[in-house]
Protein backbone atom coordinates (compact mmCIF):
# COMPACT_ATOMS: atom_id res chain seq x y z
CA UNK A 1 0.00 0.00 0.00
CA UNK A 2 1.42 3.00 -0.91
CA UNK A 3 1.50 5.75 1.69
CA UNK A 4 -0.46 9.04 1.16
CA UNK A 5 2.69 11.37 2.47
CA UNK A 6 5.34 9.99 0.66
CA UNK A 7 4.50 7.71 -1.52
CA UNK A 8 6.74 5.41 -0.42
CA UNK A 9 5.42 1.07 -0.76
CA UNK A 10 6.98 0.27 2.51
CA UNK A 11 4.89 0.63 5.65
CA UNK A 12 3.41 -2.42 8.47
CA UNK A 13 -0.19 -3.16 9.75
CA UNK A 14 -0.10 -1.42 13.34
CA UNK A 15 -3.66 -2.35 14.37
CA UNK A 16 -6.54 -4.57 12.04
CA UNK A 17 -9.93 -4.69 13.70
CA UNK A 18 -13.25 -5.78 11.91
CA UNK A 19 -16.03 -2.95 11.25
CA UNK A 20 -19.51 -3.11 13.07
CA UNK A 21 -21.24 -4.62 10.04
CA UNK A 22 -18.17 -7.11 10.42
CA UNK A 23 -18.31 -6.90 6.52
CA UNK A 24 -14.53 -5.16 5.96
CA UNK A 25 -11.46 -4.92 7.79
CA UNK A 26 -9.91 -1.51 9.30
CA UNK A 27 -6.59 -1.72 9.23
CA UNK A 28 -3.96 1.57 10.58
CA UNK A 29 -0.38 1.60 9.16
CA UNK A 30 2.71 3.25 9.11
CA UNK A 31 5.54 4.16 7.16
CA UNK A 32 8.55 3.05 7.17
CA UNK A 33 10.11 5.60 5.14
CA UNK A 34 8.21 9.00 7.15
CA UNK A 35 6.31 7.54 9.74
CA UNK A 36 3.19 8.88 8.96
CA UNK A 37 -0.12 7.09 9.73
CA UNK A 38 -3.20 6.51 7.54
CA UNK A 39 -6.09 3.73 7.57
CA UNK A 40 -7.26 1.41 4.97
CA UNK A 41 -10.26 -0.33 4.44
CA UNK A 42 -10.46 -4.00 2.73
CA UNK A 43 -13.68 -5.55 1.81
CA UNK A 44 -15.06 -8.81 -0.75
CA UNK A 45 -14.94 -7.87 -3.90
CA UNK A 46 -18.60 -7.37 -4.53
CA UNK A 47 -20.60 -8.77 -7.43
CA UNK A 48 -23.38 -5.58 -7.76
CA UNK A 49 -26.19 -5.90 -10.05
CA UNK A 50 -26.69 -3.65 -13.20
CA UNK A 51 -28.99 -0.93 -12.23
CA UNK A 52 -31.90 -0.21 -15.10
CA UNK A 53 -32.60 4.27 -14.83
CA UNK A 54 -35.94 5.64 -15.48
CA UNK A 55 -35.16 6.17 -19.13
CA UNK A 56 -34.66 2.42 -19.20
CA UNK A 57 -31.03 2.64 -20.01
CA UNK A 58 -28.98 0.49 -17.57
CA UNK A 59 -25.73 2.04 -16.13
CA UNK A 60 -22.68 0.07 -13.38
CA UNK A 61 -23.85 0.21 -9.89
CA UNK A 62 -22.11 2.74 -8.41
CA UNK A 63 -20.99 2.93 -4.78
CA UNK A 64 -19.12 6.43 -5.28
CA UNK A 65 -22.49 8.23 -6.96
CA UNK A 66 -24.68 7.02 -3.66
CA UNK A 67 -21.74 8.00 -1.55
CA UNK A 68 -21.42 11.55 -3.18
CA UNK A 69 -25.75 12.19 -3.26
CA UNK A 70 -25.51 11.13 0.69
CA UNK A 71 -22.82 13.51 1.36
CA UNK A 72 -24.56 16.35 -0.57
CA UNK A 73 -27.25 16.02 1.30
CA UNK A 74 -25.97 16.33 4.68
CA UNK A 75 -23.55 19.03 3.89
CA UNK A 76 -23.42 20.99 6.63
CA UNK A 77 -25.77 18.84 9.09
CA UNK A 78 -24.68 16.59 12.25
CA UNK A 79 -24.82 13.48 10.72
CA UNK A 80 -21.29 11.81 11.39
CA UNK A 81 -18.91 10.07 9.10
CA UNK A 82 -19.80 6.85 10.47
CA UNK A 83 -23.59 6.91 10.35
CA UNK A 84 -23.33 8.63 6.59
CA UNK A 85 -20.57 4.94 5.67
CA UNK A 86 -23.24 2.59 6.90
CA UNK A 87 -26.25 4.00 5.24
CA UNK A 88 -23.78 3.37 2.02
CA UNK A 89 -22.95 -0.23 3.28
CA UNK A 90 -26.57 -0.54 4.39
CA UNK A 91 -27.57 0.36 0.63
CA UNK A 92 -24.97 -1.56 -1.14
CA UNK A 93 -26.10 -4.53 0.98
CA UNK A 94 -29.63 -4.42 0.46
CA UNK A 95 -28.80 -4.27 -3.71
CA UNK A 96 -26.08 -7.63 -3.23
CA UNK A 97 -28.73 -9.51 -1.58
CA UNK A 98 -31.77 -8.69 -3.78
CA UNK A 99 -29.59 -11.63 -5.92
CA UNK A 100 -30.71 -10.11 -9.11
CA UNK A 101 -28.38 -8.92 -11.96
CA UNK A 102 -30.63 -5.44 -12.63
CA UNK A 103 -32.53 -3.84 -10.27
CA UNK A 104 -34.52 -0.43 -10.82
CA UNK A 105 -32.24 2.57 -9.67
CA UNK A 106 -35.37 3.64 -7.81
CA UNK A 107 -34.99 0.63 -5.77
CA UNK A 108 -31.38 2.32 -4.63
CA UNK A 109 -32.92 5.82 -3.97
CA UNK A 110 -35.44 4.89 -2.40
CA UNK A 111 -33.50 2.56 0.03
CA UNK A 112 -31.11 5.95 0.56
CA UNK A 113 -34.55 8.11 1.04
CA UNK A 114 -35.79 5.74 3.93
CA UNK A 115 -31.74 5.98 5.73
CA UNK A 116 -31.81 9.75 5.31
CA UNK A 117 -35.06 10.08 6.90
CA UNK A 118 -34.26 8.38 9.96
CA UNK A 119 -30.79 10.27 10.32
CA UNK A 120 -31.44 14.13 9.75
CA UNK A 121 -34.85 15.45 7.88
CA UNK A 122 -32.82 18.06 5.92
CA UNK A 123 -31.05 15.88 4.40
CA UNK A 124 -33.83 13.34 3.79
CA UNK A 125 -35.81 16.31 1.93
CA UNK A 126 -32.62 17.57 0.07
CA UNK A 127 -31.65 14.27 -0.94
CA UNK A 128 -35.74 13.73 -1.95
CA UNK A 129 -35.68 17.09 -3.81
CA UNK A 130 -33.43 15.89 -5.93
CA UNK A 131 -34.44 12.86 -6.44
CA UNK A 132 -38.12 13.60 -7.26
CA UNK A 133 -37.32 16.16 -9.25
CA UNK A 134 -39.02 18.55 -7.56
CA UNK A 135 -40.60 21.36 -10.12
CA UNK A 136 -41.77 24.14 -8.00
CA UNK A 137 -42.21 24.91 -4.34
CA UNK A 138 -45.85 23.09 -3.91
CA UNK A 139 -43.67 19.94 -4.23
CA UNK A 140 -41.07 20.85 -1.65
CA UNK A 141 -44.45 22.07 0.54
CA UNK A 142 -45.98 18.69 0.20
CA UNK A 143 -42.90 16.90 1.61
CA UNK A 144 -42.48 19.13 4.35
CA UNK A 145 -46.16 18.60 5.37
CA UNK A 146 -45.75 14.86 4.92
CA UNK A 147 -42.86 14.73 7.71
CA UNK A 148 -44.73 17.26 9.98
CA UNK A 149 -47.65 14.94 9.59
CA UNK A 150 -45.71 11.75 9.91
CA UNK A 151 -44.40 12.79 13.35
CA UNK A 152 -41.32 14.22 12.45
Amino acid sequence: MKCPACSDLDNKVIDSRLTKAGDMIRRRRECMHCQNRFTTYERIEESLPMLIKKNGGREAFSREKIREGIERACHKRPVSAEDRGELLEEVVRSAMASGEKEIPSSRVGEAVMHGLQKLDDVAYVRFASVYREFRDIEQFLREMNSLVKNGK
